[in-house]
């Protein structure tokens, strides 16, 4: 396979296409907002008209959405991907949609002997830029085999986690972990700073115990140097979290801690920091400490 097309620049499409590029495929990119693929058409990417255009000129077709709508607009709406794919086309989403998202698009693709992937991924921009993301796939596993080269030149490991739907059912689960981790680590770093620990001391005993995270390896430098500029902004992961509350009500599961962790993210929304960083939750902390967590 050398044709592969993506959809979706925006701040991880971008970079998980370049790295395909650089690897001497032939990439061919749609983004609704154009100006969004003009880095990628000057280092030698094809800009197609619309994701039909896309899925005509491509072997692989990867998704980067922000939301189910989005996705199912692309896929199935008027010239989506469905439109333009030829038999034997391979959809993979890497968009973190609901699990019923992803059976219903394989089911539809599957229609017109389009196979599909699931392939939600960990990490956010740094690790996109890095090409060290990991991707949980769900899917035949004959299609994964035959995706897994594409997904080691984007990231450092993928798992095929089962079948359709599967990548997205894990997916869910990690971010609700990550989203509690986040908490996690606002109230230990307000707790510290509040008794006047000095919080890069504080990440450097955490990070050698059994309290360390990635949230505490990725999070707490950006606290400290106020950096709010978003790797995966707030309002991101208050609609995964919302779609993790969704499953769990599914599969009736009690899940305490996510729902109160969804609604501190709901609260950091409204107090204007959705567009923000998800660390911009500890400035709810901080409200209330009357405390800043910065660098002694």
């Amino acid at each position: 396979m050398k044709k592969i097309g993506f959809v979706g620049l925006g701040t991880m499409g971008a970079p998980m296409a370049s790295h395909l590029l650089k690897a001497d495929y032939e990439i061919i990119v749609y983004n609704r907002t154009k100006e969004k693929a003009d880095e990628l058409i000057a280092k030698g990417a094809v800009f197609a008209n619309s994701p039909a255009d896309v899925a005509r000129q491509s072997e692989v077709v990867f998704t980067m959405l922000t939301a189910d709508s989005a996705v199912e607009q692309v896929v199935l709406g008027a010239n989506g991907i469905l439109e333009g794919a030829n038999e034997g086309l391979i959809v993979v989403d890497s968009s973190t949609i609901s699990p019923k998202t992803s059976k219903k698009l394989a089911a539809e693709l599957a229609k017109k002997g389009v196979e599909m992937l699931d392939a939600p991924v960990t990490g956010s921009e740094p690790q996109a830029i890095e090409g060290v993301l990991t991707f949980m796939v769900g899917g035949k596993s004959e299609v994964y085999e035959k995706c897994a080269p594409l997904f080691e030149i984007m990231g450092k490991a993928s798992f095929h986690m089962g079948e359709n739907g599967a990548g997205s059912y894990m997916k869910l689960a990690n971010n609700t972990l990550a989203a509690i981790n986040l908490l996690s680590l606002s109230e230990s770093l307000i707790m510290a700073t509040k008794s006047g620990i000095d919080p890069e001391l504080f990440v450097k005993v955490v990070s050698g115990g059994g309290a360390r995270s990635g949230m505490v390896d990725n999070k707490t430098g950006k606290i400290i140097s106020r950096d709010f500029r978003p790797h995966f902004a707030t309002a991101l992961m208050h609609k995964d979290l919302t779609l993790a509350t969704d499953l769990a009500a599914e599969l009736k599961l009690p899940v305490p801690v996510l729902s109160l962790v969804r609604q501190m993210l709901q609260m950091a929304i409204s107090n204007g920091f959705g567009n923000e960083d998800m660390c911009s939750v500890i400035k709810c902390y901080e409200e209330w400490a009357e405390i800043e967590v910065t660098s002694k």
